[in-house]
């Protein structure tokens, strides 16, 4: 779940993206999606119809309906410090419950599945 507050700025430059990512490849379209959640912490699936298309008129019926708040830049900035509080601490009083990045060795899932079907094909 991502945030549902923004300020004015943040509202304009989500908006924007909206409208970028109706215009642009899937591939792009991605692109765009993985900057509002990084940039805004906004996710698309917070507020969307699932296999509706969600673009800048969606966003603006989501701030109509309350979904979506538009507060002042300077209590904006105040939430974003005490997420980041938040996150600093709990990762110091839990730090095994901190996200662990996973990896994958593709070469080695690729050998696998090779291995697999070499295997039952046969």
């Amino acid at each position: 779940m991502g945030r549902t507050k923004y300020s004015q700025k943040e509202v304009d430059a989500i908006r924007k993206l909206l409208r970028l990512k109706c215009k642009v490849k899937r591939g792009q379209q991605q692109e765009v999606r993985h900057k509002l959640r990084i940039d805004y912490e906004f996710n698309i699936s917070d507020f969307n119809v699932p296999g509706q298309a969600f673009g800048p008129e969606e966003f603006d019926a989501a701030i109509k309906r309350g979904a979506i708040k538009i507060l002042d830049d300077a209590t904006i900035e105040d939430m974003k410090a005490k997420r980041q509080r938040d996150r600093e601490r709990d990762a110091l009083l839990n730090p095994q419950e901190a996200p662990k990045v996973e990896t994958t060795d593709w070469q080695e899932a690729m050998k696998q599945w090779n291995d697999y079907y070499k295997d039952h094909s046969e």
